[in-house]
Order: structure tokens, then C-alpha cells, then sequence
């Protein structure tokens, strides 16, 4: 029976987050999250199972503005750079989680590298 372009994109980010967790060795990973309209970052530690920073289109002073262009993906990206590396994280491997690296979420990747992050 074919597979459903859902199950498919499901099945296709399980296999990723499988290789990445055996990739990692030790570090966490930076799990991107988009929707139509927000994106979210978080920093997890799977060893632990604790989410150690995490950061979403939906925070910050001005609560009119997009989420769902770059902009707010780069800040996104900035701000959860920032507070993983309060936290004492530099190193992390990126989980696009599924999602092709173009658009909102290669401005996500740019913007945490550029904060300090290292992947």
C-alpha cells in the first residue's frame, strides 16, 4: 500500500532524528519545528531528555510581526543561539526534522551560526 505524502514526510524525519542521534555523539541537537504561520527551535539533550533552550517566532516585544517569513526565523535562530550558549552549549548537530534546508529554516541555521553555534 503507497504511503500518504504525510506519512511519508513523517517516516522521512524519524529516519533523520535515528541517523542524527547516532551522529551526535553526546552533543544535543538544535530540532527546528515549522508551521504556516510560527517557527520554533529547541536545544535537547536526548541523553538527558531535557529540552535545554528553546526559542519561538511567538516570543519578542513586537507581537503584530510575521512569523512565518526569514526575518523571524533569523531571529528566531539568534535568540536560541544566544540562550543555549548561557547555558554553556556551543556544539549541536541540526535536526531540520524532515523539512528541506532552504528558506525559513536555512535562515534559522545561518542566524544560529552566526550567534556562536557550532554544527
Amino acid at each position: 500500500m503507497a504511503l500518504t505524502p504525510r506519512d511519508t514526510a513523517k517516516r522521512r524525519a524519524e529516519r533523520t532524528r535515528i541517523r542524527l542521534r547516532s551522529l551526535a555523539n553526546g552533543r544535543p541537537r538544535l530540532s527546528v519545528f515549522r508551521s504556516s504561520k510560527q517557527i520554533y527551535a529547541q536545544i535537547i539533550d536526548d541523553a538527558r531528555g531535557v529540552t535545554l533552550a528553546a526559542a519561538s517566532s511567538l516570543e519578542g516585544e513586537d507581537k503584530t510581526a510575521k512569523g512565518s517569513d526569514k526575518d523571524a526565523a533569523a531571529r528566531v535562530g539568534a535568540l536560541v543561539a544566544q540562550r543555549a550558549i548561557e547555558k554553556g552549549v556551543k556544539d549541536v548537530v541540526f535536526d531540520r526534522g524532515g523539512y528541506i534546508y532552504h528558506g525559513r529554516v536555512k535562515a534559522l541555521a545561518d542566524a544560529a551560526r552566526e550567534a556562536g553555534l557550532n554544527f
